[in-house]
């Protein structure tokens, strides 16, 4: 490996930034940044995060011009919500010979986000964090990283597997030198489009199948879910122009079955507990870490209705999150829905 990759840096500190983290470090030195000063102290002078011990070769810092100055593989894991503020920060330092693999399952609307103008959204509205990047920095080399990558699981050190997608041949190939172990593999795709998407509607859907799991439904209603679910993933992700393909590997149903079933998953946990009748508001401000769902519905569904996508399931959660619509009713309304084939997306 060149001299220049034998340290790669993390932008972001929450759980799967820390076990992205935690990955690299068997084969580089990592810099991870936060700006809460009390992560740094501990990282760097106790060798914790999430109460899980991590390798010596990880160090923390809140400086970004120390993080691009050192590192020339960057990996963003922000959420959707900061990701754009966070590139424009990162703008002034980074250069075209850095490259930049991002972890963050969202989609960003570069400020839009008033109820009138969600109305009115169309395709172009609509940016993945690849297109975030390109817009803010002067990054050239992008990829994403896409998969079943619970970070409770990966920080104990439990085996899974990604999906790393770029354009880039050589990103996918440092990408996979970097981040591949026992314990970690890692695949490659040139569908960047269709990886980022299929990573941030897999969580709408996690938000459903949490959902049933609240209201005590068991694992016949919970398939049910997750494959007609998959469907309305597939139909939206053709129509944003991305391959079907991606939708049924690792970046899509792999990752859609860890997150719509495990109680790691923050999605599924913050639907469950909608399930059990709490509120959106009082989940928010109790949780520690963003369900992206939330935020991705909230874009998705007035897209998928102004190009008339069918999407019972997408609508059904939406009124559920953010209208109050009775999740029982709900159920009741998709369980009359008049399907008409099952598999029509191949």
């Amino acid at each position: 490996m060149p001299e220049s990759f034998q340290r790669a840096a993390v932008i972001g500190s929450g759980s799967f930034g820390t076990s992205l983290a935690k990955l690299l470090a068997y084969n580089v030195d990592v810099l991870i940044f936060s700006r809460k000063m009390e992560v740094v102290h501990q990282i760097n002078h106790h060798h914790r995060h999430f109460d899980v011990q991590l390798d010596q070769r990880i160090r923390a810092t809140a400086d970004l011009e120390e993080i691009v100055s050192t590192c020339q593989v960057l990996f963003p894991v922000i959420p959707s919500e900061h990701f754009r503020s966070v590139m424009r920060a990162l703008s002034p330092y980074v250069r075209p010979f850095h490259i930049m693999i991002h972890g963050t399952k969202g989609l960003d609307l570069g400020g839009l986000e008033t109820k009138n103008t969600l109305q009115r959204l169309t395709k172009l509205d609509v940016l993945t964090m690849s297109e975030v990047i390109e817009q803010e920095t002067s990054v050239i080399r992008i990829g994403c990283l896409s998969g079943p990558n619970l970070s409770n699981e990966i920080l104990h050190g439990q085996p899974t597997a990604t999906l790393l997608a770029s354009p880039f041949d050589e990103v996918i190939k440092i990408g996979q030198e970097l981040l591949s172990s026992k314990q970690f593999f890692v695949f490659g795709s040139h569908d960047l489009k269709g990886a980022e998407l299929a990573g941030a509607l897999k969580n709408i859907i996690a938000l459903g199948s949490g959902m049933l799991a609240g209201v005590g439904l068991g694992k016949n209603m919970q398939a049910m879910l997750i494959t007609r679910g998959l469907s309305e993933m597939i139909y939206f992700g053709k129509a944003m122009g991305a391959d079907v393909k991606s939708f049924l590997g690792t970046a899509g149903i792999g990752d859609l079955i860890a997150t719509a079933t495990s109680e790691d998953s923050r999605n599924y946990t913050f639907g469950k507990r909608l399930g059990k009748g709490e509120s959106l508001t009082y989940i928010t401000e109790t949780s520690e870490e963003l369900a992206e769902g939330i935020r991705t519905l909230k874009i998705i569904y007035p897209l998928m209705r102004n190009y008339k996508i069918t999407a019972p399931i997408t609508q059904a959660l939406y009124r559920i999150v953010f209208e109050g619509f009775d999740i029982l009713r709900a159920i009741e309304y998709l369980m009359n829905f008049p399907y008409r084939v099952d598999v029509d997306y191949l």
